[in-house]
């Protein structure tokens, strides 16, 4: 029996040192900012906190060299993206004092009781406003610079649009313009990539589910989306190719999420799928017609190999918008997030360009047109494919009912 017992407890100690060193169970202190030596830098700031945003609590990181610094709020995608810094360090808090948020519904701010997919665009756009808010008073700073990435630059653009006078720019990292289009290019270039790769499996699976303008983009898609994106190397990053490998695993091992709060990324990221109910009034909904001018400097930031959000659409959509001063960058080694993959590049372009307002170092005008794709033999533009183009009736959503007050906020 006492060996049994002593067995048991070697069992347990043994799988406990091992939770841990993977990361899998960890309290979720945040990781703190640290010197060439790799020791915490002095004045350095890293912290997790919750806030009060229009009534409900919600959670983000910040993370700063010097408190000093331009103050930087990032709005992330799908879901939320801080656990990619441990395995893919960006830097960004050694030029800005950054704040990691999770949005209302998600990771940090996920609430059973509030269901993300009962979550409103307009919901979404006054918690950008509020945190927007919340930064400049901490910080005491009268402007913030915001940088979106993915479905969050639906709102960011907005908020730098509607709200100029609370940003010194706006940074949008694979800028939405008109979804269900990308969505379009993005299916038939990878039925095209598949046929050409004679992955019969993957066609049939696509094929049996066609992006179209009259059904959107049906369930079936859906939910082989993700997993073709990845394999050919066209979704997250260029260099992933598995979600469950490249996202779920440094997700569930981050240090910095506690595991209470690893379940409630995933469970947040379950309930509302690969899109969540409100994504269908994006997909509705062209930016290019309801954000014509941006009163602030404006860049646009997108790797090449990206057909989550096409460079095609964003690069048109750059060429249209009127804004004091704008810049449009290519990353040749990048797919959606050039955050995490040429994390170098993106930090010399914000702090040569767009802390001085200025675009020395964006793409010449002439440089990658619209219709320019990744090499592969296949041409992915609306002329090429047969889709409707600029011609096509644009459907516009209006957000004009902001839920909840901007102000009244207050740390926890």
């Amino acid at each position: 029996m006492l060996r049994k017992i002593t067995y048991m407890a070697f069992v347990a100690a043994v799988g406990g040192l091992l939770l841990r060193r993977t990361g899998l169970w960890s309290s979720g202190a945040p990781l703190p900012v640290i010197d060439e030596d790799g020791h915490p830098l002095p004045g350095s700031l890293s912290e997790k906190t919750y806030v009060d945003i229009n009534g409900v609590r919600q959670g983000m990181f910040l993370q700063s060299a010097d408190v000093t610094n331009p103050v930087l709020l990032y709005l992330h995608g799908g879901m939320p993206e801080f656990f990619f810094t441990e395995r893919y360090p960006t830097g960004l808090e050694r030029v800005f004092t950054v704040a990691w948020w999770d949005r209302r519904g998600a990771g940090l701010s996920y609430n059973a009781g509030n269901p993300p997919q009962d979550i409103t665009l307009g919901q979404h756009l006054a918690d950008t406003l509020a945190v927007t808010d919340y930064l400049r008073e901490r910080f005491g700073q009268e402007k913030v610079y915001l940088m979106a990435h993915s479905g969050g630059t639906f709102f960011g653009l907005q908020a730098a649009a509607r709200t100029p006078e609370r940003f010194h720019a706006y940074v949008g990292m694979a800028q939405m313009v008109r979804q269900l289009e990308s969505e379009r290019l993005a299916y038939e270039y990878m039925v095209a990539r598949f046929r050409e790769r004679g992955d019969l499996r993957m066609l049939r699976q696509l094929e049996a589910a066609p992006v179209t303008v009259a059904d959107g983009t049906p369930d079936a898609y859906l939910s082989v989306r993700d997993k073709a994106m990845h394999r050919l190397g066209v979704g997250t990053m260029h260099d992933m190719h598995s979600v469950i490998t490249g996202v779920f695993w440094p997700s569930i091992t981050s240090r910095q999420y506690a595991v209470g709060e690893k379940v409630r990324l995933w469970r947040s990221k379950f309930s509302t799928g690969v899109m969540p109910r409100w994504a269908q009034q994006i997909l509705a909904t062209d930016l290019s017609e309801q954000v014509p001018k941006v009163d602030l400097p404006l860049y646009f930031l997108h790797g090449v190999h990206d057909y989550t959000c096409c460079l095609s659409l964003a690069h048109e959509y750059y060429e249209r918008v009127q804004a004091p001063v704008k810049g449009f960058y290519t990353f040749d080694h990048s797919a959606h997030s050039p955050i995490f993959e040429e994390p170098e590049k993106v930090r010399r372009i914000l702090s040569e360009d767009v802390l001085t307002g200025t675009n020395k170092l964006a793409d010449p005008a002439s440089d990658r047109p619209a219709s320019w794709r990744p090499s592969s033999g296949i041409l992915t533009d609306a002329v090429t494919l047969g889709l409707p183009g600029r011609d096509a009736p644009p459907q516009v959503v209006e957000l004009t009912e902001l839920h909840g007050e901007v102000g009244g906020l207050s740390d926890e």
